[in-house]
């Protein structure tokens, strides 16, 4: 018996994304959109969802990152061994790139929650001897190369996923895009239903569109324009061939470039943002689209440190799997609360020690931001005035932990992280500052279980959702945001956390408001008032933890995107 039999039977629901984060042995992520993917499956089986997943290999990883003496980012490799991890399956199908067959293997891997329910996810690989050489290292590098590698790969998620699917023997009802990479998914369903009887004029589709809405599902994750991919069509032509004809693609994806959001919203019959307020703008960039709202989630017992999880286990032994029961949270004692926080703050100081050599004290609060550094998450903005800051330490002092990766392309990511490198060295002596290289699963969920305070400071609109401050709520640290992403329907002022700046359209005083609240709310409340501090702890697991849960989202989306 294939070890990829006991699945087939009731999965009708297939996931698509291009990264999945899924432990952190695995490099196949590099940030929120993995994580968030990895959280879903991990919820799919909590829920025994009849679901599979699909993702690219990415043996090579995404990037290791190396600081070195000047505070720049050097992007390595980061590999790691498939098969310690996934089971090679016995099929492989063909996808056409440049005229040439392209064979696709997928790898099974089993994820399996607590209570024992499992998902597969099939992990698609293209290193295979059958192959030309140029196209073994297709699945390699997660967003690694040029316009061409990166289509190459949607070509081998979204069309060879969906052949491995038949060929395994699935039986698949619902697609489920998770970003625009898949997209060529819902063309190729396209294929498979030409018009029906009357045959369209010149200039309309050819083919029977409602057919592939029926069964496919979008969610777009990002309001800046350059996180939707887009290629030229010329491009787009030599590598796909006669796959879709061209004047149908532009019908669906654009006239000038082949957008790959574009032609998931035309195909999708469900889609929707991560976020009430993304899926505003959303609408905004993409009028005439009807797309709804399901606020992303995080999977709870992943994300909780273990001294927090015991404390849960005794109030509500099913918080696992029903994470509306830690509404009650807010009941715990404040001594086993503090208790649990100094463990896991303690933990935290322990690893930044370990990679940075720099001693912090478990008596001060520590601030933490990690995040893509990139120009819209505005990492620099704390450091705005550097005398303000030093003054503010020096009446209530505070550490900052920050981390983060750059994409290796983005030269304006890794020159933000040269001048927090600057800013450390010209604060040294002053402020405990430790930034801690390669940010991952591993480290991140150290981070949001072990500060004080999380810090969050993107550009309004462009944070889609951001899931880390959920994380970091799980184990009673309090955000300290701008009024974007999930945070708007999350913020209770004073009570879950704070807000930076003001729901508007002005930005410009966003530095001026985090340095005010720091030195008059945040700061003094933390130092001077211990137990309205640890009252917040707890609202802020009781009201932010039972809601925004992966439970909650995968409820949603099965009654109403799957079931519709």
């Amino acid at each position: 018996m294939s070890p990829i039999d006991p699945f087939l039977p009731r999965r009708r629901i297939a996931y698509f994304s291009m990264e999945i984060a899924l432990r952190p042995e695995m490099h196949t992520y590099s940030g929120g959109l993995g994580m968030l993917a990895g959280d879903t499956a991990r919820s799919c089986a909590d829920l025994e969802l009849p679901m599979v997943f699909l993702t690219l290999a990415s043996r090579e990883g995404y990037l290791r990152q190396e600081i070195d003496g000047d505070g720049r980012q050097v992007d390595h490799a980061d590999p790691w061994d498939l098969a310690d991890w996934a089971i090679p399956l016995d099929a492989m199908v063909a996808v056409r790139i440049e005229g040439r067959a392209v064979w696709v293997r997928p790898w099974l891997y089993v994820l399996t929650c607590p209570i024992g329910h499992a998902i597969p996810v099939l992990l698609l690989d293209t290193r295979l001897d059958h192959n030309d050489p140029a196209d073994r290292a297709i699945t390699d590098r997660l967003y690694g190369g040029d316009e061409a590698y990166r289509l190459k790969q949607e070509i081998v998620l979204g069309v060879g996923g969906m052949r491995l699917l038949h060929a395994l023997g699935f039986d698949i009802e619902t697609y489920h895009l998770n970003e625009g990479h898949a997209a060529l998914l819902a063309a190729g369903l396209l294929r498979e239903h030409p018009h029906p009887t009357d045959r369209p004029s010149d200039g309309a589709l050819r083919y029977d569109a409602d057919r592939v809405r029926d069964r496919c599902v979008f969610t777009t994750h990002t309001p800046v324009e350059a996180g939707h991919d887009r290629f030229d069509y010329e491009d787009a032509g030599r590598l796909l061939g006669d796959f879709l004809p061209l004047d149908q693609m532009k019908l669906l994806a654009g006239p000038d470039r082949l957008n790959m959001t574009r032609l998931a919203l035309n195909l999708s019959g469900y889609v929707n943002g991560v976020a009430l307020r993304h899926a505003e703008t959303a609408r905004r960039m993409f009028p005439g689209y009807g797309i709804r709202a399901v606020t992303n989630g995080v999977h709870a017992p992943t994300w909780t440190h273990p001294a927090f999880a015991r404390l849960f286990q005794e109030i509500a032994p099913d918080w696992g799997h029903d994470p509306e029961e830690l509404s009650g949270a807010d009941q715990l004692s404040d001594n086993a609360v503090w208790t649990a926080h100094q463990e896991a703050k303690g933990d935290l100081l322990a690893e930044v020690q370990r990679l940075t050599g720099v001693a912090m004290r478990p008596d001060v609060p520590v601030i933490a931001f990690a995040r893509r550094m990139t120009g819209y998450k505005r990492p620099d903005l704390l450091f705005t005035d550097l005398e303000r800051l030093r003054a503010i330490n020096r009446g209530q002092p505070f550490q900052l932990v920050t981390a983060g990766k750059a994409h290796p392309r983005d030269e304006g990511g890794k020159a933000l992280i040269a001048a927090i490198y600057a800013h450390m060295r010209s604060l040294a002596g002053d402020i405990p500052m430790a930034f801690l290289p390669n940010y991952d699963m591993a480290l991140a969920k150290t981070l949001v279980a072990g500060a004080d305070v999380w810090l969050n400071t993107p550009l309004p609109p462009y944070e889609a959702s951001g899931t880390s401050g959920m994380k970091a709520a799980l184990n009673g640290v309090l955000n300290l945001s701008v009024l974007d992403g999930w945070w708007i329907e999350a913020w209770v002022e004073g009570v879950t956390g704070w807000a930076i700046g003001h729901d508007d359209q002005r930005h410009e005083d966003d530095a001026q408001d985090l340095y005010d609240k720091l030195e008059r709310t945040v700061l003094p409340l933390y130092h001077a008032d211990r137990g309205r501090w640890i009252r917040m702890m707890k609202d802020s697991i009781s009201k932010i933890g039972s809601r925004f849960n992966s439970q909650r989202m995968m409820r949603r989306y099965a009654s109403e995107a799957y079931l519709r």
